[in-house]
């Protein structure tokens, strides 16, 4: 892998990350169409390194929640905090029992480009039933629909179906707030990446292959542009414009079957 291959992989993960496009199955095609050649090893090693960068553009634009939440959760009488802090372990177990027991069986069995292709079409479902539901709003994430929305993110593990956007539109289904769905989508995530790096490094599964410059630049251009799209993602989610995204997948989802058959 080269320098400028790094970087534009980069910038596919710091957008895709957010944007309800699939980052996995952009990720993929876009190894397909660059010819990028890596080993298991060293596949891991910079897909590691862009997840980092996606967690702290994640940090950087959502720290005053972080920080209010850390202060929260110190608190000898039970708060908001708190019980939001519950309510992310919750979403966390569905994904925690994928991740532990299925996820290598997932990986293998459907990392094809005709998946992707039709988990694309799939999101692009979910969102366009998003926007034109009208549940009834609800004020607040409830301890039962944030178990709701962590079997969806557990679902979007297959290659192509957005994490975010399956999360967020989940949550929209269920009545919540359209800028609170966005913000528990992002947060939500960060425990589940920073465990799996956690025990892939523990597995001594982290290794080299990739040199230093296309991994530095590739964690630059991850985490500029996640900064960009979570702060984005987060007004277009309350502007309520996912339609545009469904629209998109439909035709990403298209060429990504198109390129799979010809």
């Amino acid at each position: 892998m080269d320098t400028l291959q790094a970087i534009i992989l980069g910038i596919i993960q710091g957008l895709t990350e957010f944007l309800p496009v699939s980052s996995s199955g952009h990720l993929q095609l876009a190894n397909e169409i660059l010819g990028t050649d890596l080993n298991p090893d060293s596949s891991l090693t910079f897909s590691l390194t862009l997840h980092a960068a996606t967690v702290l553009s994640t940090i950087v634009v959502l720290n005053s929640e972080i920080l209010a939440l850390l202060r929260g959760l110190f608190s000898k009488t039970f708060n908001e905090e708190q019980a939001y802090i519950i309510k992310i372990i919750i979403s966390m177990i569905p994904v925690g029992v994928v991740g532990i027991f299925f996820i290598d069986y997932v990986e293998e069995a459907f990392s094809s480009t005709l998946v992707v292709g039709l988990m694309l079409l799939l999101t692009a479902l979910l969102l366009t039933f998003s926007y034109y539901a009208k549940p009834r709003i609800r004020e607040d994430i409830s301890y039962r629909d944030s178990f709701i929305i962590g079997l969806a993110q557990a679902v979007a593990v297959m290659p192509g179906l957005s994490r975010s956007g399956t999360t967020i539109a989940t949550g929209l289904l269920l009545g919540n707030k359209k800028d609170k769905v966005a913000q528990f989508s992002f947060l939500m995530v960060l425990p589940p990446i920073l465990g799996n790096a956690l025990l892939d490094i523990l597995k001594g599964d982290f290794g080299g292959g990739v040199e230093a410059m296309p991994l530095i630049c590739g964690f630059v251009a991850a985490f500029v542009t996640g900064c960009l799209a979570c702060r984005f993602m987060i007004e277009i989610v309350k502007r309520g414009r996912l339609i545009w995204f469904a629209a998109y997948c439909l035709v990403a989802g298209l060429v990504a079957i198109g390129f799979s058959i010809f």
